[in-house]
């Protein structure tokens, strides 16, 4: 049996959580592994803005805090860690890595670079087919920021080959983050297609973290978990013979049922029968989950299918400008303070002749199913509520105008209605993504293995 725990599921991720994962994993004395999914489309995006600015920048912020307290006891008890922490900037990654290592006194601890991801150039020069998905976006008007192809785990694997006691990828599939390790350990052949199933749903189950542990699912007096300030972030068990468990970290909360899997394992899948993954196509249709113990669900009859010929690429454009604006109304009668509000701001907009789209949110009536037109606050007649947030949202391809407009919250304090207050605004970049699809052929990867002293040199 090997053990596959997850540290993260995105950037930000508690940096607390890996921790009883690592515990849990080095208790159960088993072959083990850990990786951390830290990358989304919009981080990668930021990331690369983040390398112009700084070169030694554009990696996961939170590297160096998420290895602190595991980096030694992973290394002391063997346990390889991996993850696409590099984002844009693999190479700064493993040297912050390697840094870290030093600190920590140990200069010998093997680090596996993993690049070729980036294929910027290729869109660029307007190589690569659109994904019919995303044939409709125009992106004529936008600045290309980068464009990053999902490798599989083969790479992976090879850094793992080499001795590599932590992996350093950029974008990578999520699920190639959990086949990797398995792959390796159990020496998987890349047209397995059954075997490769097995560990792509293991990635796909674990990849958002607690989300299939209690977060998310979560809401209470309806689905209750236990102890959510602490859930635990979840364990696959993997067999030879093709077993998948899920689990979790010990003397932690959260829970891990039926309920939980199930929503984990339909989240952004699409097609059921045809999830398409760099290294294989997973087939869930006849999938059967069971409940064999407190926090312990087995998964069965997963079915693999050959891996397409292509990957897939998303491409970030620096688009047009977000302006936010938010103040408060509280007090008796602030439903109808809150309204007036929301009217003067979108006639000063009009009258300022401002190049911007617009939209007033009233935080605590109406916000997250309303429509640009304010539908729903327009048309609330439940009871009054005690204070609300009103937002004022705008797009713009001007920076300036999206400023101005956002600006005008501030001019409530004194223009507005009685008792308005807490007003703030700001001014952001939107990123737009579009899809592409490569041969996997023109997206060679490199592998480099180096001790951590050699890497901070």
């Amino acid at each position: 049996m090997f053990l596959l725990g997850n540290g993260a599921g995105f950037s930000g991720d508690r940096v607390d959580a890996p921790i009883p994962v690592l515990r849990t994993l080095i208790a159960r004395g088993l072959p083990a592994a850990m990786f951390f999914e830290t990358l989304g489309e919009r981080t990668v995006a930021l990331a690369h803005l983040e390398k112009r600015r700084d070169p030694a920048l554009g990696y996961e912020p939170m590297l160096e805090r998420l290895l602190e307290p595991i980096l030694a006891p992973a290394h002391a008890h063997r346990i390889p860690l991996l993850g696409n922490w590099g984002a844009a900037n693999p190479p700064a990654a493993a040297r912050a890595v390697a840094r870290l290592a030093l600190a920590q006194g140990l200069p010998g601890l093997r680090i596996g670079l993993v690049e070729g991801d980036d294929v910027t150039a290729l869109v660029a020069g307007g190589q690569l087919p659109v994904h019919e998905a995303d044939a409709g976006l125009d992106m004529g008007a936008w600045s290309l920021i980068a464009a990053n192809a999902y490798i599989g785990a083969e790479p992976l694997v090879e850094a793992l080959r080499l001795g590599a006691d932590v992996v350093v990828a950029g974008r990578t599939s999520d699920p190639a983050l959990a086949i990797a390790p398995l792959a390796h350990h159990f020496g998987w052949r890349f047209d397995d297609w059954q075997a490769l199933a097995v560990g792509a749903a293991a990635g796909h189950l674990l990849e958002c973290g607690s989300q299939v542990t209690g977060g998310v699912f979560w809401d209470p007096g309806v689905k209750d978990i236990p102890d959510p300030a602490n859930i635990g972030f979840p364990i696959a068990e993997v067999t030879a013979e093709g077993g998948l468990l899920i689990t979790k970290a010990e003397n932690t909360g959260g829970l891990v049922d039926l309920r939980t899997v199930k929503e984990q394992l339909l989240y952004e899948l699409h097609d059921p029968a045809h999830y398409v993954t760099p290294d294989v196509v997973l087939d869930i249709t006849r999938c059967t989950l069971a409940q064999e113990g407190p926090d312990r669900v087995a998964v069965r009859g997963l079915i693999g299918h050959p891996r397409p010929e292509t990957l897939k690429v998303t491409a970030s454009f620096e688009g047009s400008w977000l302006g936010e604006g938010e103040v408060s109304v509280a007090g008796p009668n602030a439903l109808a303070r809150a309204r007036a509000t929301a009217d003067v701001l979108l006639e000063r907009l009009r009258r300022r002749g401002l190049s911007v789209r617009a939209r007033v949110d009233l935080i605590g009536v109406a916000s997250v199913h309303d429509s640009d037109a304010g539908v729903l606050w327009r048309a609330y007649e439940g009871p009054e509520p005690p204070d609300i947030r009103i937002r004022l949202a705008v797009e713009s391809a001007r920076r300036d105008d999206a400023d101005q407009a956002a600006r005008e919250v501030l001019a409530l304090l004194c223009c507005g209605t009685a008792g308005t207050g807490g007003a703030r605004w700001r001014v952001t970049p939107r990123i737009l993504t579009q899809s592409h699809l490569v041969l996997r052929e023109r997206v060679p990867t490199r592998v480099t293995v180096r001790e951590a002293r050699e890497f901070a040199a």
